[in-house]
């Protein structure tokens, strides 16, 4: 399965008031595997920024006025999450604001030929599926990454593919998954599609050569038994149970 964790900012809180996108940030994964291609894309809203929004992304109405347009950058966006399931927290904002801009480009070009989002993709709601896991919680994305114990200190303010990047890793936290992907403080990198990119994924590769094998000692096992135990509250199973029957794992 393909899925695509997306986020987005923008200039405001409401497209009706005529806000509008000015970052996308995305990484793909086939079946819970990230794969280490991206979509990144700065937008010029053509409309100037909210100081309110600035303060919590960073983006500047300077930052954005030399870049595309959302209808210089549709087509290839479209591309990239066309029949994708969609991975958002919050999934109502940015698909609202997805479909808006979507609508608006229908218009300008007279013709339906993009969107809306939820016709040609799947939607998957991890704010949602956190407050169904943990009722009465604080569920956004810095209290989640401090429950499910992912290191998200590079976030100082919000950032699109920032966020979609931290947000794989929650959501594979979430439903008892692993992600092999580590995050590089480099800009631009392999596997980047669209504008510029605040940061890159690099891919961990085992070095072909003996393998050392070295036994847990009961400290380790200890951490061990916690981190199934946090899988199992999580997802309501943990494969690594049955291999624990032979006594080797825990």
């Amino acid at each position: 399965m393909r899925q695509i964790i997306l986020d987005t900012e923008t200039t405001g809180i409401d497209p009706r008031d005529g806000h509008r996108l000015v970052e996308i940030g995305a990484v793909e994964m086939v079946n819970r595997r990230l794969t280490g291609n991206t979509y990144h894309q700065f937008i010029n809203p053509e409309r100037e920024i909210d100081p309110e929004a600035v303060a919590v992304h960073g983006i500047t109405n300077e930052r954005v006025a030399d870049e595309p347009l959302f209808a210089d950058i549709a087509d290839d966006f479209w591309a990239f999450i066309e029949g994708a399931e969609l991975v958002i927290h919050n999934a109502p904002f940015d698909v609202g604001f997805m479909d808006h801009e979507f609508r608006m480009l229908n218009d300008q070009r007279g013709e339906p030929r993009l969107g809306p989002v939820a016709d040609h993709c799947r939607i998957l709601d991890t704010l949602q599926m956190a407050r169904d896991k943990h009722p009465g919680q604080r569920n956004n994305l810095d209290a989640l990454c401090k429950r499910y114990e992912i290191d998200n200190g590079h976030r100082v303010l919000h950032g699109a593919l920032l966020d979609a990047e931290i947000l794989a890793d929650v959501y594979l936290a979430m439903t008892g998954g692993q992600t092999a992907l580590s995050l590089d403080a480099s800009t631009g990198g392999e596997g980047t599609v669209g504008g510029t990119t605040g940061l890159a994924i690099r891919r961990i590769a085992l070095e072909p050569g003996r393998l050392q094998v070295l036994r847990p000692d009961d400290a380790e096992r200890e951490a061990h038994r916690a981190k199934l135990a946090r899988i199992r509250e999580a997802a309501g199973e943990c494969r690594w149970d049955g291999l624990a029957e032979g006594g080797e794992t825990t």
